[in-house]
């Protein structure tokens, strides 16, 4: 099996199973204050050796009827959003921002464009960028296109073993280069 296939394993753990083993106390968040909430991404406050810090991540589902209702780890702009709120609320605490990617790409839907789905990552980039607390991002399972990137700039970012980090997927690549998805595993090899 190849990395991209393990990054996918729905066995693997989540944002939601790190949590509680890494953070001490969580207390999630919600809403980006304009729109609604977005499950795809979860955010809060916890304690890491007893210092108060922020946590954002990507959370895919564990079974079918969890992953339609997390969007399958695909967040709209209002999870983008959400994901802001909380670290220029991390800037202003002065709290750490810990960030767990695990995403295909932000949501391609018409409804996300609609909302604003481009400008909400491009916002978090600029940002993110210029924070004066530090992020660390860590890569979990599948880091995809600009939907990792909107959580993803940092001043480390680490990633887990048989994870990916990619501007774009085997199969977007196939597609664009030679017209078939299914061509994936040739783009792999190259």
């Amino acid at each position: 099996m190849d990395r991209v296939q393990i990054a996918r394993l729905q066995e693997r753990p989540t944002t939601l199973d790190y949590i509680p083993y890494i953070f001490d106390s969580f207390m999630e968040l919600h809403g980006d204050r304009n729109f609604r909430d977005d499950p795809a991404m979860i955010g809060g406050i916890g304690f890491l050796n007893g210092r108060a810090v922020t946590v954002i991540g990507q959370q895919r589902g564990k079974d079918t009827k969890d992953n339609i209702y997390r969007n399958f780890g695909m967040a709209h702009p209002e999870g983008y959003r959400k994901a802001l709120r909380l670290m220029k609320q991390a800037e202003k605490f002065n709290r750490p921002i810990f960030t767990f990617i695990d995403t295909k790409g932000a949501y391609p839907g018409k409804a996300a464009e609609e909302r604003g789905q481009s400008e909400s990552i491009a916002t978090n980039l600029i940002e993110m960028a210029s924070l004066k607390v530090p992020v660390i991002a860590i890569v979990i399972g599948e880091g995809g296109s600009g939907g990792a990137l909107g959580i993803g700039i940092a001043n480390k970012v680490l990633m887990l073993e048989n994870s990916t980090y990619s501007v774009i997927s085997p199969e977007g690549a196939a597609a664009l280069l030679w017209k078939d998805s299914n061509l994936a595993k040739l783009q792999l090899k190259q």
